[in-house]
């Protein structure tokens, strides 16, 4: 298609529209001595200079030999089979699959990673991945309210998923326009959620954590069935699927919609990321799902096929019948967990969830035997916890990293306004701490409070 330039009456017309008076208007906001009047013509550096530069940029990182946190981003042992797989050409430059006869290797694995992912969550069918995990629960509410057509305008969310979900959460359903978002406290002896009463004919859908984000088992079932007797799906959001090994599935508890995040399986945790968001639901609300959906076929010959099934996006459909503006799922991080998840199994899987939760416990144990640390909730937990400790919390965390390990995050960073969670860190451990890491850390914790500090 030809490039049809603005034209100078274009530009006065939409200038006028927001409100500006020139288009240097627009770049105010940037300093002038950090704007590019040109292009960079600089040679650069050759390639040995650039990457000593490069190395002492990340020479400033801290690292940390022992990792006792998670708060969404549970830190796994990958192997290296599967960096060295995703790797391979052929997967690592695959662009969307919508030719399926030159695309069936990345086509099969999408539909790998679907069928893992509905055996872990225990229900029918699940999409081709989403962005991450906190953008998968906006989704999941988005759906419901679409399978209510706007005969129901509320929903009910617990304030005991991720603060940053909640965030992702108020900026999708304002974008959705005039849907009514009702907070469930949590309970502050037990940690978990609190249904007000009987789910209303208004909630469109009841969505909690699994485990939530201070580490507590909710009671999932009773949730389930409360938005069911109340005409309201239910949605949880898991933020390790190793629990899933151990936990009851969402499905077997009578969840309509499962999301999580994937991204502690596929080892993209990182500098923030890439996340890999889950999804699975019921197969009657499979038509209002986002992003795409591989599904299984045969050729002319009779052989086995994949191809796209399902995509309801607005690109593809006419928009007011789409489902979601997303335009790529998270496909190598996607592939990065099908690889993991294969060279685990189920008794592999079942071993990481058991094996971090034993290591949590007992890290939990040997702190709890410090003067003054207490539990903050005492709901059940998998392998993440919160504690109190008796004063000073960060000092507590800076004697740690200075010792290489990374102890928990600080509660107080995500509820400023709570003076309860001033001295009290989240802390997880999974089957990369070995018991010696463990006791090295109660010893340090004991060290501290034994100084005064």
């Amino acid at each position: 298609m030809r490039y049809l330039p603005h034209s100078p009456q274009d530009i006065q017309h939409m200038l006028k529209t927001i409100g500006v008076e020139d288009v240097e208007e627009l770049f105010r906001s940037i300093p002038r001595d950090q704007r590019t009047e040109k292009p960079d013509e600089s040679p650069g550096l050759p390639e040995c200079q650039l990457r000593r530069y490069i190395e002492g940029l990340s020479s400033k990182n801290k690292v940390f030999c022992v990792m006792l946190a998670s708060a969404g981003a549970p830190f796994h042992a990958v192997p290296k089979a599967v960096e060295t797989i995703i790797g391979r050409s052929e997967f690592q430059t695959a662009y969307t699959p919508y030719q399926p006869e030159v695309s069936q290797g990345t086509l099969q694995a999408v539909f790998e990673f679907q069928t893992i992912v509905t055996e872990l969550m225990g229900l029918d069918v699940s999409n081709a991945s989403l962005y991450d995990g906190a953008s998968a629960v906006g989704e999941a509410l988005l759906l419901a309210l679409r399978v209510h057509k706007g005969k129901r305008r509320s929903v009910w969310v617990s304030e005991g998923l991720h603060p940053h979900a909640q965030t992702v959460i108020r900026t999708m359903l304002h974008a959705f326009g005039e849907v009514e978002i009702r907070w469930l406290p949590l309970d502050g002896k037990t940690g978990a959620t609190l249904l007000p009463g009987p789910v209303t004919s208004d909630v469109a859908a009841v969505a909690v954590g699994y485990p939530n984000f201070l580490g507590v088992v909710e009671d999932v079932a009773a949730v389930a069935g409360a938005a069911r007797q109340g005409g309201a799906l239910s949605i949880v959001s898991v933020s390790d699927p190793s629990h899933l090994a151990v936990l009851a599935s969402p499905g077997q508890l009578g969840v309509d919609i499962a999301v999580g995040e994937g991204m502690g399986i596929s080892g993209t945790g990182g500098m923030g990321g890439p996340g890999l968001g889950l999804m699975a639901v019921r197969d009657e609300y499979v038509k209002q799902m986002p992003g795409r959906i591989v599904g299984q076929t045969v050729d002319s010959r009779g052989n086995p096929g994949y191809v796209l099934t399902l995509a309801t996006r607005e690109q593809h459909i006419r928009r007011e019948k789409a489902t979601s503006n997303i335009c790529s799922n998270q496909a190598l991080v996607a592939l990065a967990f099908t690889v993991h998840m294969s060279l685990l199994g189920p008794a592999g899987l079942k071993d990481m969830a058991v094996l971090s939760r034993n290591r949590a416990m007992e890290l939990r144990r040997g702190l709890l035997g410090i003067p003054g640390v207490r539990e903050l909730v005492s709901g059940p937990v998998m392998n993440e916890f919160a504690l109190v400790f008796p004063k000073n919390a960060e000092g507590l965390r800076s004697h740690m990293a200075d010792n290489g390990i990374f102890f928990g995050v600080p509660l107080g960073r995500f509820y400023p306004g709570k003076p309860e969670y001033k001295d009290a860190i989240l802390l997880s451990a999974t089957e990369t701490a070995c018991r010696d890491d463990i006791a090295h850390a109660i010893l340090l914790a004991k060290e501290f409070y034994r100084e005064g500090k």
